[in-house]
């Protein structure tokens, strides 16, 4: 039987390297952007508002999570930025996390999703994007297996944009459907009922299987103003939906607590009575390691220009447990770079682009540029991910990539079948897959490394990532390519046709420019989160543990009877 040896990856960093420290004063000052404003995200419409959730003697969205969590230095939050920089209604507001908070953290040591409304942001209201939101934490339940976490304080639909959150496939019902699916599954939901639920802030609970509710929650498919004009009955929502009513009457809870704390505490038992994780099981007699080199070089590592190239290596050496990795077909498709490692004791396989200068497999003359992708990588991505998802490997994928590789060469080749091979293999992959856009995310590239369209458990991107069709030199020069010669310099018959032509060129860059940003991605959910490469690491071991904590749930196979061994 073949034995994988892993052997060291990565080396050693020049801290005085010119190189290395314009890099780390670059990713520095956007991480410092990204700090800041994930700060003004954590604080919802502010002070004031945090106040008035005080006097109600409730807590806080955040204060509730950090309660419930093992380690509040641990949580993992994911489209925090939804609806980053978006305005509402003819006063302009903001709805900060998109009025929800969703995350991974583990309780009792298990990992669970987490999903609280943030009731400091107009009462846990619904916004556009918020049911989409709930939905994608929803999903992540439901192909991981672990159970989810509701903590409901949600006064329905922000009425004057319900247009955009109510209807459609994956408008405010779906969540229900989600819950529906869940609970179908056998994948445990526990809610916990904490403030103002309405209407849709009400149906959201139902259906876990336990419901706890506090003496400040009351649930109601209409509140007491809506009641009394349509009824004309002088009764408050506590009267209609309180604690007292859905456990004593109802049934639709199964417990009334005094408070947050309480409910807290409850949730935090039900949490114990579930399995045990089994990554120590899947770890066999390995343990988790750190990697050899410190995460906290990756901000010194990914260059400040899109231009500039890195060796993938060193970034691989600095997310895997004792920077060890076997690595796979070597020789071929050097553009990509495929193979197994461990992190946090758990095997992961890993598919990266490559973004080194190396030399043509067909003709020793030549040179080709890394970060694009050529037949032979592509080749060799569709085996390589195909055999992971045969055993049951977790997928990692390290997008830094340009796009497909064009011209004679490329269509002679047949390159646009061997890509739809390729996609065909991740669209019904069943093994889970996180991709991390690195920097460039560009063109059909972008898809076949397993982006957002094919359904990973999380897309992660840094402060420096681009994702667009291709770069805005690019695709200007594309818009205007019958005004320019074979060396790409402006043909015109007088300097007001080139001056038309030079600023409507400058007009498609700076708008792709701007496109490109993470921050607009990650607000209309194009992105589930932007982290600074230094918490890449934080991801992944999450990732692995989530991938191997419910045991049954997915394929995993024995590393003894690896499909792999058919191919070294």
């Amino acid at each position: 039987m073949p034995k994988l040896i892993l052997q060291p990856i990565g080396e050693a960093l020049n801290y005085e390297d010119p190189l290395y420290k314009k890099n780390i004063e670059f990713i520095q000052k956007k991480e410092q952007e990204l700090i800041s404003y994930r700060k003004n995200i954590h604080d919802g419409w502010g002070y004031e508002y945090q106040q008035r959730v005080k006097n109600k003697k409730k807590l806080t969205a955040h204060e509730r999570i950090y309660a419930l969590v093992d380690d509040a230095n641990e949580i993992l939050y994911f489209n925090t930025f939804t609806n980053f920089g978006y305005e509402f209604s003819e006063d302009k507001k903001t709805s900060p996390n998109a009025g929800v908070i969703s995350a991974l953290a583990k309780v009792n040591n298990r990992w669970v999703v987490i999903i609280a409304n943030d009731n400091t942001v107009a009462s846990g209201s619904w916004w556009p994007n918020t049911p989409q939101k709930i939905i994608r934490a929803q999903e992540f339940a439901l192909k991981t297996g672990i159970a989810v976490v509701y903590l409901v304080d949600c006064s329905g639909l922000f009425l004057p944009k319900q247009a955009d959150a109510y209807p459609g496939k994956y408008g405010a019902g779906h969540i229900f459907k989600m819950n529906s699916l869940l609970s179908q599954r056998g994948i445990p939901q526990i809610a916990g009922v904490c403030g103002d639920c309405i209407a849709g802030g009400g149906y959201m609970p139902i259906i876990s299987d336990k419901v706890f509710m506090t003496n400040q929650a009351y649930m109601v498919i209409a509140g007491a103003a809506l009641i009394s004009q349509a009824k004309s009955q002088n009764i408050s929502s506590h009267d209609i939906g309180g604690s007292h009513v859905h456990v004593n009457i109802s049934n639709c809870a199964d417990e009334q607590v005094i408070d947050d704390e309480a409910m807290i505490s409850r949730i935090k038992e039900e949490v114990n009575k579930l399995p045990q994780s089994a990554n120590c099981y899947y770890r066999g007699n390995f343990f988790a390691s750190l990697p050899k080199y410190s995460v906290d070089e990756l901000d010194g590592l990914l260059p400040f220009s899109p231009k500039e190239s890195y060796e993938i290596e060193q970034v691989i050496a600095r997310l895997v447990d004792d920077s060890l990795f076997y690595e796979y077909e070597k020789e071929q498709g050097k553009e990509v770079i495929c193979g197994l490692a461990k992190i946090s004791g758990l095997w992961v396989g890993i598919l990266a682009n490559n973004q080194k200068l190396f030399e043509h497999p067909y003709d020793k003359s030549k040179k080709r540029p890394g970060g694009i992708l050529y037949k032979e990588g592509v080749q060799k991505l569709s085996r390589f991910s195909r055999i992971l998802n045969d055993d049951g490997i977790p997928m990692i994928w390290l997008q830094d990539v340009s796009g497909f590789d064009v011209g004679l060469e490329a269509e002679k080749q047949g390159l646009l079948s061997y890509g739809s091979n390729l996609i065909h293999g991740i669209s019904n992959y069943s093994a889970p897959m996180i991709t991390i856009l690195l920097r460039k995310a560009s063109g059909a590239g972008y898809y076949a490394m397993a982006g957002m369209p094919y359904e990973p458990l999380l897309q992660i991107a840094t402060p420096i990532s681009r994702l667009a069709v291709m770069e805005g030199q690019t695709l200007a020069a594309g818009a205007y390519h019958t005004k320019l010669d074979d060396a790409g310099n402006i043909m015109a018959a007088n300097q007001e046709e080139y001056d038309k032509i030079a600023q409507g060129m400058k007009n498609i860059i700076d708008t792709i420019e701007k496109d490109m940003n993470p921050y607009k991605a990650a607000a209309q959910m194009d992105i589930d989160e932007i982290v600074m490469p230094k918490e890449l690491r934080k991801y992944l071991v999450a990732f692995s543990e989530i991938c191997y904590q419910t045991i049954s749930f997915r394929n995993i196979k024995n590393p003894r009877i690896w499909s792999i061994f058919d191919h070294i």
